[in-house]
């Protein structure tokens, strides 16, 4: 699976990862999910990112942990809808993420990609303070070899969905990468989530899960 490239994914699904319907009912003005601030993305110039640590073999996902946002999620599969986009997890699973699994398992060399509701219709989902992570935090992907991948985060952003960056979120990577995707961008009634919030983070430890 090493070198897997995501280009078969030909782009997001907003709608599916949130569908904003208890935002309607409690006010987006206090029930909106937080959106990543300036300070949070990428820099144009700077130091280089570390670059981590080697590659693991791949093995597949089983749960992943973001202490700083209280995330403790099992993993699914996930594949592609008939468009060629991102599928998404099922919407009475709040608290569930899914697993490109066609693509690089975590942990392995290139681009990770993980996916999870912002909310459902009965309120906030896994990945509603996604948007509230910093540079920095630590994600944590249980695999089912018995280790855990520990990444760190490089970058928080959030996009448009008729501007969403393809190849910066989906490209091919020449060490282990993650991305976590949720809707974000802001809402509306009329069309719901506007865009996408996405989390850039690499590979920086592993250790022996502690279930084992």
């Amino acid at each position: 699976m090493r070198g897997f490239s995501n280009t078969a994914i030909t782009c997001t699904t907003v709608v599916a990862l949130g569908c904003g319907a208890w935002l309607l009912r409690s006010g987006t003005e206090h029930g909106a999910p937080p959106q990543p601030s300036a300070a949070q993305a990428h820099t144009r110039s700077g130091p280089e990112v570390p670059a981590g640590v080697p590659a693991l073999p791949p093995s597949p996902p089983e749960r992943v942990r973001i202490p700083s946002i209280r995330v403790n999620a099992p993993f699914m599969r996930l594949g592609l809808t008939a468009t060629g986009s991102l599928d998404a997890p099922p919407t009475n699973k709040e608290n569930l993420v899914g697993w490109y699994e066609a693509g690089t398992t975590p942990g392995e060399e290139g681009t990770a990609i993980v996916a999870g509701h912002v909310d459902t219709a009965d309120g906030p989902a896994v990945f509603y303070r996604l948007g509230a992570l910093a540079k920095g935090a630590r994600v944590e992907v249980e695999r089912r070899d018995g280790t855990v991948a520990v990444f760190s985060v490089d970058a928080v952003e959030v996009y448009d969905a008729h501007a969403f960056p393809d190849e910066k979120v989906y490209g091919a990577a020449d060490r282990p990468e993650l991305r976590l995707i949720t809707c974000g961008g802001g809402y509306s009634k009329r069309t719901g989530y506007r865009g996408n919030v996405v989390v850039f983070a690499h590979l920086t430890g592993v250790r022996p899960s502690s279930a084992r």
